[in-house]
């Protein structure tokens, strides 16, 4: 197994430690939401009790320490994507938001502007997207007229890229796909694609919320133009992602919302526009959720997310292996644990995932079950839903072992086999 000290780094995190109907938890959920180390719960709860005030507006001690500490966060996240320059990162609500950012914003952009969509452009996205990454688009190509493709995923739950080129053309002003499924656990390759987009002059944006908080996630060296992820699954608090961008891409981007902070001038007759990254933070922003970010992100890089990586192989390969001893389980998405992440969906012969998930939860064990947002890939598969179990730096083998000692009492409980 990897070097990471797992039960050092579990006494971090105080939910945990906690029973569930009189068991210790097994949390195996992350992949929905991770759980946050105290050092989050502690910097919010400091942020709250000593310095909270609005920020970029005071010129008093607590509006100017509010403002470092929310500034300081844009500053950590730029370091942790390897950005070039720290206003291409826009705070939003989530990732979802970021996407709908992008997908608005291009949607009004000038007509004959490279970033303007409308009638007779097309928007190529995958079969594999989470639903954030599918409904922003077709809600763009139905209110501009353009047209949304997509490539399609083969039966073990790997990318098709075989249509790439039928599918990509000079019509293709975007490409949006994810790094990491977070039904599949697959990991996409990048290359080909940025390749081939920049070659129609696309640009490409990635889906990079299952792959930041487990790997290192370099923006320029991916080379992509967009990236979003989400504060809630890398350890930090809900209500708060990120979206980077290339910082002249933003300069050229309309405003997604309209309000305080994101303008320059304002009269009654027009507005103008604060420079990127406050033009797309409209209003009071996620003062304590960017601290706490801030917080778990710290915490990331100093475990190193390289490292983080190796454990979750680790696991992903036992999981995959104890999995397939377990009778009638079958693995949805690639059965190796090389290209995919850990994120483990599967089903069981002749019992639902829900009645599966409520059996498991009576023994303290939390997976997801359902479509997991990804309601394309379930139907592609011929599946109608899955239980998925997910990991993180936190996750043991004790906890997978746990799992399948679990799903032999489900069989048991509802007597198959």
């Amino acid at each position: 197994m990897s070097g990471l000290d797992v039960e050092r780094i579990r006494k971090d995190f105080p939910i945990l430690q906690r029973e569930v109907n009189g068991r210790p938890l097994v949390y195996l959920d992350s992949a929905a939401s991770s759980q946050r180390p105290q050092v989050v719960l502690d910097a919010m709860s400091t942020y709250y009790e000593h310095h909270h005030a609005n920020v970029h507006r005071g010129i008093y001690t607590l509006a100017e320490e509010a403002t470092a500490m929310y500034e300081g966060a844009r500053d950590a996240v730029a370091a942790l994507l390897n950005a070039p320059d720290r206003g291409e990162v826009v705070f939003t609500k989530n990732v979802t938001e970021a996407f709908n950012l992008v997908a608005r914003s291009l949607g009004d952009a000038p007509v004959g502007s490279r970033l303007h969509v409308g009638p007779g452009d097309e928007i190529l996205i995958t079969e594999m997207e989470h639903h954030s990454n599918i409904v922003p688009w077709q809600l763009l190509a139905q209110r501009t007229g353009a047209t949304l493709r997509w490539l399609g995923i083969t039966d073990e739950g790997r990318l098709d890229l075989t249509t790439l080129d039928q599918l990509l053309t000079e019509r293709t002003r975007i490409v949006a796909f994810t790094l990491q499924s977070n039904l599949l656990g697959t990991v996409n390759p990048t290359s080909q694609i940025v390749r081939r987009a920049k070659e129609v002059g696309a640009l490409v944006l990635v889906d990079a919320a299952q792959a930041v908080p487990h790997s290192v996630v370099d923006v320029q060296e991916l080379g992509v133009d967009l990236l979003g992820f989400t504060g809630h699954k890398a350890l930090g608090p809900t209500g708060i992602g990120v979206l980077w961008g290339r910082r002249e891409l933003l300069d050229e981007m309309p405003p997604f919302l309209g309000g305080g902070e994101m303008i320059e001038t304002v009269s009654m007759e027009a507005s103008t526009y604060a420079a990127p990254p406050h033009k797309f933070e409209a209003g009071t922003p996620m003062i304590a959720e960017a601290v706490g970010l801030h917080a778990a992100v710290d915490y990331l890089r100093d475990i190193g997310l390289g490292a983080i990586n190796a454990h979750e192989k680790d696991l992903t390969g036992y999981a995959l292996d104890v999995l397939a001893e377990v009778p009638g389980l079958s693995i949805i998405g690639p059965r190796t644990s090389v290209g995919r992440g850990g994120a483990i969906s599967f089903t069981m012969k002749d019992l639902h995932p829900h009645d599966i998930g409520q059996v498991l939860d009576e023994l303290a064990i939390a997976v997801r079950v359902g479509q997991h947002c990804a309601a394309p890939v379930c139907r592609r598969l011929g599946v109608p839903a899955t239980t998925r179990a997910s990991f993180y730096l936190y996750t043991t083998t004790a906890e997978i072992d746990a799992l399948v000692d679990g799903l032999h009492h489900v069989r048991r409980f509802f007597r198959v086999g």
